[in-house]
């Protein structure tokens, strides 16, 4: 039964720097000790590194592929979901999610970013885009110091 588990998106780019990657992996191990559930786009950079991270910990990890094929997820997904949809798939990954962690990534972070606050689903960030609006800052993204802060956002909003 998944109702009283909490399911987590984090999104990142598909090439990342090592600075991302070390953070995404601390996230990930950090959902893990706290039984989160893992839920990403399944390929690499951001991706794979928060899925190694859970995966090390014993944390449960999905990921949600772009293509007709289990074979490009990356070797910590533990349930691949074979979408056939391309981008479109952004927005099943953070519709399966009660909170979203963004670490660095591109355009396709920011439209997951979109669709996560859309739908009214909490944005933590940890080093990624900013918003603004009329020139205003906008403060929708909620801003995560370092991986275990971001984790504790994301879980509290989940619970708020």
């Amino acid at each position: 039964m998944t109702n009283n588990k909490r399911f987590v998106a984090i999104i990142g780019g598909g090439q990342c720097s090592r600075e991302e990657a070390r953070l995404a992996e601390e996230v990930g191990h950090e959902l893990a000790k706290q039984g989160a559930i893992l839920v990403c786009g399944g390929l690499g950079g951001v991706m794979e590194a928060a899925c190694k991270g859970a995966s090390s910990e014993g944390g449960l990890t999905i990921g949600i592929l772009p293509g007709d094929s289990r074979r490009p997820a990356n070797r910590y997904v533990q349930i691949p979901i074979v979408t056939g949809i391309g981008y479109a798939r952004n927005l099943a990954v953070v519709k399966s999610a009660q909170a979203v962690i963004a670490i660095g990534g591109n355009y396709g972070t920011l439209s997951e970013i979109s669709h996560a606050l859309q739908s009214g689903i909490p944005v933590i960030g940890l080093n990624t885009w900013s918003l603004s609006r009329n020139n205003r800052q906008d403060n929708s993204i909620i801003l995560a110091q370092n991986p275990a802060d971001a984790v504790s956002k994301a879980l509290n909003a989940i619970t708020a």
